[in-house]
């Protein structure tokens, strides 16, 4: 947990311990990164962050934005003030995979982490889902967060990994940016971002031998996305 509000946080911990979990907490941003994006060691797995926006040191925007540059895909849960549609969007657009604005009840925050976890799982294929799909010649992953590209392996974020896996799962049809956000942003269906479409163009560079003459995940104008396993 990364929050410097000191009474705030020692709140989360006590309850986050009550339901099991272990937590390890720092108040400033650069630290937090520091942390973040050091080798993983064998004690220092972190199965997720709750990352504040406003900090000391380094807001949440950039150490989640950073983290991500840094190859730490861990799922980010934003907590803070800062609720307008337009600062969850840049949340995540910086890489967080869910966003809940403060002031909040514990039992919503328990509730937001332990869906966030269940859509971790989802995502890697849990509960007897889809764990790996062909596309063309490069191998999805979805254990590993990963799509495998002849002798180039790329690393997908959780939200990337979700997106995919919703289309691997429509394959063949027509899947609408509202479905998108609904069904992997938790957003509305009108929701004003660029998003969707920046996370296609990433999908693209994984998928395709030109992202610029896509054959496998295709834009349909005017109604979608849809994804060919073969072309």
């Amino acid at each position: 947990m990364v929050e410097d509000e000191e009474h705030l946080a020692t709140g989360i911990r006590f309850n986050l311990e009550l339901e099991g979990f272990e937590v390890e907490v720092e108040a400033d941003g650069l630290r937090a990164l520091a942390l973040l994006t050091q080798p993983p060691l064998p004690d220092k797995g972190f199965d997720l962050v709750l990352l504040d926006v406003m900090l000391p040191g380094l807001d949440g925007f950039a150490v989640a934005e950073r983290m991500r540059k840094a190859g730490n895909f861990t799922p980010i849960l934003m907590v803070t003030a800062k609720g307008l549609p337009e600062d969850v969007v840049q949340g995540l657009e910086a890489g967080a995979d869910d966003y809940i604005p403060k002031p909040f009840e514990l039992s919503v925050l328990l509730a937001r982490v332990k869906g966030l976890l269940r859509r971790r799982d989802w995502a890697r294929g849990g509960a007897g889902g889809v764990e790996t799909a062909r596309v063309g010649e490069s191998l999805v992953d979805f254990r590993n967060f990963e799509v495998r590209a002849g002798e180039v392996t790329y690393r997908l974020t959780m939200l990337e990994s979700m997106l995919l896996k919703l289309l691997v799962q429509n394959a063949g049809r027509v899947v609408s940016r509202g479905e998108i956000l609904e069904k992997v942003w938790n957003l509305s269906p009108d929701t004003e971002t660029r998003a969707v479409e920046n996370f296609i163009v990433r999908l693209r560079r994984y998928l395709e031998a030109d992202p610029r003459s896509p054959r496998y995940l295709q834009t349909v104008r005017g109604a979608g996305y849809k994804l060919v396993l073969e072309a």
